[in-house]
């Protein structure tokens, strides 16, 4: 036992420090992003809310019904609920109500609500689109910096190995008496120069590791790091299309347009319904109502013992005789309460009927709700307009942009080739003592400088015909890097 504990440490051992130097690739800090963005949380909950905006409006469509009760204890004198007879006593009573209500016609504003919450739905799932799109190239652009860092930094350190090699065999040459101790300071302030930009490099490195750490939402900015995957540039259709083709394309794909497009046609339907305003409103209507009450009353019955009385009514002027009659003895007699379910039964009554609410003045407030959404659409067609303009212009704007990155790019590798040959002549003729060091260290500073601009060309390039693909209508999660 004791044994398997200590390997199930090891392996728990094992398996988190493991999960602490895991590195990233691309795909994954962007899918990482995609799941954990606050931003697409909060465009998340927006599609949430469309969805409960629709739900309400479908409620629109079925009945209302409502129950209510009440129960009551009375003192004194009080009405009997169920004779409606002033009585002094005290006993309990209650009601209970069920109404049920539907609206026949509203001017269709029910309608025109469910289509108003499913244009909602497709807004903002465009809008999350987007936000899903910005981040993902937030997060490229994020990634490519670090890369472009630690490429720079290799560069440097490779060229600083070199600046070693060259401090051991020209201090040999120098204890030698080939080359004069000029030369070996030359180097050696080379190699410290080097070091300093090895230390400004590796602080690039670490800034953009934890700027890329902090776009993720991750905390452990000291484990965390990034595949270096040797990304190339990979020429494909998009890159080759013309700016015109980018254009249509991203007129058709991008949310930008799709969102202007939205709210032009909430808009529009925010109108209809503000003009439903002016409509009629019929609905129809049904109630059940029962009540109950312990309390007794009193009711008049006739006397068992004396059940009629002869009485004078009246005499005949002719003759004087008297007329009478026989009317029945009545006393009163207290009546216990009926049964609850008998009384529920016997109380109960209903209502039904129409309601038809004709507007005819409210202060020009329908009026007023329809001129304002008059100008709300006028508003989201300038929008949709503006939104045309601008996404063709940045289109155009990144087409440009990646064109200039390309051919600074072959550029850069031009002089990249240049520089390197330049600085293989200058070492060879170092080597046989035919340059001095100062020169040397120039060629090697040059050649150096030429490899940081490489790098940094590739990369921009790199992100810049991302930036195109996006335009083009390709998704975040299927760039290929």
């Amino acid at each position: 036992m004791r044994t398997l504990g200590i390997l199930f440490l090891l392996f728990i051992t094992t398996t988190s420090v493991f999960a602490q130097q895991k590195q990233w690739t691309l795909r994954e800090c962007v899918q990482y992003a995609l799941d954990n963005n606050i931003s697409i949380r909060q465009s998340e909950l927006d599609v949430e809310a469309t969805d409960i905006e629709k739900m309400t409006a479908i409620g629109a469509f079925i009945p209302t019904v409502n129950a209510s009760s009440n129960i009551s204890e009375n003192t004194g004198l009080s009405f009997n609920p169920v004779t409606n007879n002033a009585q002094t006593t005290t006993f309990l009573s209650s009601s209970g109500r069920i109404n049920l209500g539907y609206t026949l016609f509203d001017g269709l504003q029910n309608f025109r609500n469910i289509q108003r919450a499913e244009l909602s739905q497709l807004a903002s799932q465009y809008r999350l689109s987007k936000m899903k799109d910005d981040i993902s190239l937030f997060v490229a652009n994020g990634y490519l910096q670090v890369l472009l860092n630690k490429a720079n930094l290799d560069a440097i350190q490779t060229q600083n190995a070199v600046t070693l090699e060259q401090i051991i065999r020209t201090n040999q040459l120098v204890e030698g008496g080939q080359l004069p101790r000029g030369d070996l300071l030359e180097i050696q302030a080379t190699d410290a120069t080097e070091k300093q930009r090895i230390a400004v490099a590796e602080n690039a490195v670490q800034i953009s590791l934890i700027s890329l750490a902090q776009l993720l939402l991750i905390k452990d900015y000291e484990n965390f790091d990034i595949v270096d995957e040797g990304y190339e540039l990979v020429q494909n259709e998009v890159a080759l299309k013309t700016a015109d083709e980018i254009i249509e394309s991203a007129k058709q794909n991008r949310s930008e347009v799709k969102i202007a497009e939205k709210n032009v046609e909430l808009a529009l339907k925010d109108l209809q319904i503000a003009k439903g305003g002016y409509y009629p409103t019929v609905s129809a209507f049904f109630g059940y109502d029962t009540r109950f009450t312990n309390a007794s009353s009193f009711t008049q019955v006739i006397d068992p013992n004396n059940p009629f009385s002869t009485q004078q009514v009246g005499v005949v002027e002719e003759t004087g005789q008297t007329v009478v009659g026989q009317f029945p003895n009545t006393i009163s007699q207290l009546l216990q309460p009926d049964p609850f379910f008998n009384q529920l039964y016997q109380n109960d009554g209903i209502a039904y009927g129409l309601q038809v609410n004709i507007p005819i003045l409210n202060g020009f407030q329908t009026k007023a709700n329809v001129r304002r959404n008059k100008i709300n659409v006028q508003r989201s067609e300038f929008q949709l307009e503006q939104a045309k303009l601008d996404l063709e212009s940045n289109v155009y704007q990144a087409y440009l942009d990646a064109e200039g990155s390309k051919k600074a790019y072959e550029a850069a590798e031009k002089s990249y080739e240049s520089q390197e040959l330049a600085y293989q002549y200058a070492k060879d003729r170092y080597d046989v003592g035919r340059t001095n060091a100062f020169d040397f260290s120039q060629s090697k500073l040059r050649y150096d400088n030429a490899r940081i601009e490489l790098n940094r060309s590739k990369y921009d390039y790199i992100f810049k015909v991302k930036v195109l693909e996006l335009y083009f209508g390709i998704p975040a999660t299927e760039l290929k890097f």
